[in-house]
């Protein structure tokens, strides 16, 4: 069974650095991009990043831009990311997601064409 595990949130300082992980797992668990999202209390679950697993190919959402990086681990199956400058606004539970077929780099943004989601992991930055 397919499975995809978030871990590294927790409590952070305004301007801080937190780095999450994502690891894929399960028997026969191929996929094309890992996209990363989150959602706050009231809120929609929101794009935030995604990268491709072969050519690496990532996208960013623009509140993010410039303050977190996502990156891969092919040999691991693990993607991270990395978050710097963050602002209270980050305040989320943080989810990753496996788009299994190549659906056009466009959909990464989209979160219903994604097929396996983790279970997610608290971020909450202090102010």
């Amino acid at each position: 069974q397919e499975q995809l595990v978030e871990s590294g949130g927790g409590l952070v300082q305004t301007g801080g650095s937190l780095r999450l992980s994502c690891a894929a797992s399960g028997r026969s668990f191929s996929s094309y991009a890992i996209g990363w999202f989150r959602q706050a209390p009231g809120k929609e679950r929101e794009f935030v990043a995604a990268i491709t697993w072969s050519e690496r190919n990532t996208y960013y959402a623009d509140s993010v831009k410039g303050r977190f990086t996502i990156s891969s681990d092919n040999a691991k199956n693990t993607v991270h990311l990395q978050m710097n400058s963050v602002k209270p606004e980050d305040t989320a539970v943080y989810y990753c997601a496996a788009q299994v077929f190549n659906r056009g780099s466009y959909t990464l943004t989209l979160r219903n064409m994604y097929d396996h989601w983790g279970q997610g992991t608290q971020v909450t930055v202090s102010s």
